[in-house]
């Protein structure tokens, strides 16, 4: 796939892509009746677009609450699977695999949001003293 946007070379990114394609089948599955249908299908978008959405904004607060926002509906879709699972539409190595993809984007996520964390881009600050 060519790449014409930044956010498009972010592992994050293409995790979110390839975790929405797998959920796909997954959702095949579920009756779109069922409220986990629509929550996790809601779930996967919102990782999927928060990521550029947050990679495009210019200042690192900003940047970090859209990749929070995105870390966040990956926890959800992590707990989507589970009730999925409970339901007995997703065997145990399928929902090993979904939260291994998920586990993979939040914790590139949460690099994401530490490397742009506004904490982190300031020095601590140091106390100068005058001489008389």
């Amino acid at each position: 796939m060519k790449i014409y946007f930044d956010h498009e070379k972010l592992e994050a990114y293409k995790r979110a892509l390839a975790f929405a394609q797998w959920a796909e089948a997954i959702l095949e599955r579920i009756p779109k009746s069922a409220a986990v249908h629509n929550q996790l299908d809601r779930a996967r978008t919102s990782i999927v677009l928060n990521i550029p959405e947050g990679n495009g904004r210019f200042t690192p607060a900003d940047r970090c609450k859209f990749f929070d926002i995105a870390r966040g509906s990956g926890l959800e879709s992590a707990g989507c699977l589970d009730l999925v699972f409970i339901k007995k539409l997703l065997s145990e190595a399928e929902l090993d695999e979904g939260k291994t993809l998920l586990k993979d984007i939040v914790s590139l996520l949460v690099g994401l949001i530490r490397s742009n964390s506004p904490d982190r881009l300031h020095d601590d600050t140091v106390e100068y003293r005058v001489r008389d």
